[in-house]
């Protein structure tokens, strides 16, 4: 067995990465029908919303196309 030289405080930290457990955890609990709607139905929801303000905020980012011929009188220099 391949042991450390320097002194360590804490021998259970540095052997960690041998140690293996022979206990298995429980089985998962399965979801159910409600848990599973609700997430669904949150997800659309946050879906739907970054949509809806993909369409709202398109036209106030967009430039008019005719407002190229008019200029304002403080960039004329009035």
């Amino acid at each position: 067995m391949f042991r450390r030289r320097e002194p360590v405080p804490f021998a259970f930290l540095a052997e960690a990465d041998r140690f293996r457990s022979n206990v298995t955890p429980p089985p998962r609990r399965r979801a159910s029908f409600g848990e599973i709607a609700g997430r669904w139905l949150l997800g659309l929801t946050l879906v739907a919303g970054l949509a809806g303000a993909l369409i709202l905020g398109t036209p106030a980012l967009s430039t008019p196309s005719g407002s190229s011929a008019q200029q304002s009188q403080a960039s004329q220099g009035h």
